[in-house]
């Protein structure tokens, strides 16, 4: 049924602020771009991360932090949430260890939105499995 992850959106009330910020964080431009939208592609599997312009949030979002937090694998957790918290994001859940393999924080970027970076043993058991 749910075969894999797609796109991560993310909305921002001012795209090109966001689309800079990202830029800057992830070291490179986006791949695709339309009128309100620009999408990167990260990681291993090239997973789709969108910056929309919060104009075409729909209605009801939440204007804040709220709902489910999309972990990012990283391979130092405490590095890439120091780099984070250097560019101007905030605290949202500082560095927690959650057992053997595995590490979490999150951030709010600029913009409102929650970043969560992860070291995940699974993640890196699924990425070292010959296909």
């Amino acid at each position: 049924m749910l075969r894999g992850l797609t796109t991560v959106s993310f909305y921002a009330s001012d795209l090109a602020a966001a689309k800079s910020w990202y830029s800057e964080l992830l070291g490179m431009e986006p791949y695709f771009e339309r009128p309100g939208y620009a999408e990167f592609r990260i990681g291993d599997y090239q997973h789709e991360f969108g910056l929309i312009d919060a104009r075409y949030a729909p209605a009801g979002a939440a204007a804040g932090p709220g709902g489910a937090i999309v972990y990012w694998h990283v391979d130092d957790v405490s590095a890439t949430f120091e780099k984070l918290l250097s560019m101007g994001a905030k605290e949202y859940e500082p560095l927690t260890p959650r057992g053997p393999g595995f590490v979490t924080a999150s951030v709010t970027d600029p913009f409102g939105n929650v970043l969560g970076v992860m070291r995940n043993q699974h993640y890196m058991d699924v990425l070292n499995t010959p296909r």
